[in-house]
């Protein structure tokens, strides 16, 4: 069977893990293989049914009182445990920052290979071949693993989200014990966004912002806009964020967040190739800067040449005429 780790945050399951589900879904299909997923947390077994929805033929629930707050060490050790017993082909995990630090401690824990960042998934010949961007983006490396389980972490807002027609399956409860001297280290804390904005790696559109912003007060311009838009984050550059605008969290790029939004919004932002390698996977970008020669435009679907400070305005009325009609 194909697993797929399962993130837990605020009580509800993570967009990007159902996309992640909803790929191995597919993936299993190919190869004539049921998929399941798994729970780590404490008092988790009430969203089981949900991943149901989504085509997991089995539900594993590891709690533990202990899974109460996130341990990498404690939540690889239960993910082991279950690999050991029903000894999966693969396992798939949402490239969150979780993800990101779960998947590698579970893969050395197993001794496997793992692959990180993927964007595609290919079933040839019966086997698995995962592809995912390298050098800045400017490459796209294909990959297969010879080891077993194959453990994978996939981008976010690049796999569709596919409920199935019935939410028939089993839930298994599993036992999850962790040694006391086992954990070294647990979140102490998860504190979310001011205001409830959305994660620029889940939002479906990001207006970011860079230098052309001019100062702190000018990212209210782009929350502005956010809020008339289902599913919109702000961004920014990490010049924007060196300075102090607007915080770190919000950096996309390749020393922030890499995002695939089905839009991405640039306002005054030049286009460094750093900036560039984070939301190559955009499904549309759109610029906006009043040097015409800005990098940004060479990859841009949409561009024009103008003062920020007009445009954002005049986009504003246009959506809130478009919604009242």
């Amino acid at each position: 069977m194909i697993l797929t780790d399962i993130e837990i945050r605020d009580n509800k399951v993570k967009k990007a893990s159902l996309e992640a589900l909803s790929e191995a879904k597919r993936t299993a299909e190919a190869l004539n293989m049921p998929v399941a997923a798994a729970v780590v947390g404490s008092g988790v077994e009430g969203l089981a049914s949900e991943l149901l929805a989504y085509g997991a033929a089995k539900v594993y629930v590891l709690e533990n009182p202990a899974f109460v707050r996130y341990s990498a060490q404690d939540h690889a050790h239960a993910l082991a445990g279950l690999a050991a017993k029903i000894n999966p082909f693969a396992v798939f995990f949402s490239g969150t920052a979780l993800g990101r630090d779960l998947a590698p401690r579970l893969a050395a824990k197993l001794g496997v290979g793992l692959v990180s960042d993927c964007t595609r998934i290919a079933v040839i010949g019966g086997a698995l071949e995962y592809t995912r961007p390298i050098f800045a983006g400017k490459a796209l490396l294909t990959v297969r693993l010879n080891t077993s389980p194959q453990l994978a972490t996939l981008r976010p807002n690049v796999f569709p989200l596919v409920p199935t027609a019935t939410a028939a399956g089993e839930i298994v409860r599993e036992s999850a014990g962790v040694p006391a001297d086992r954990t070294r280290g647990e979140a102490a804390e998860i504190i979310g966004e001011q205001g409830g904005e959305i994660d620029v790696a889940e939002a479906d559109i990001i207006l970011s912002g860079g230098r052309g912003m001019k100062g702190p007060e000018n990212f209210e311009l782009l929350r502005e806009l956010a809020r008339l838009l289902p599913r919109t984050a702000v961004g920014a550059s990490r010049s924007a964020v060196d300075s102090g605008w607007i915080g770190h969290q919000h950096q996309v790029g390749q020393t922030g967040k890499t995002v695939s939004p089905n839009l991405y919004m640039a306002f005054g932002i030049s286009g460094a190739i750093q900036h560039i390698a984070g939301i190559s996977s955009s499904k549309f970008i759109a610029a906006v800067n009043k040097d015409p020669e800005a990098p940004i435009f060479k990859v841009a679907d949409f561009g024009a040449v103008g003062d920020l400070f007009e445009v954002i305005p005049r986009l504003r009325d246009e959506i809130k005429k478009r919604r009242s009609e």
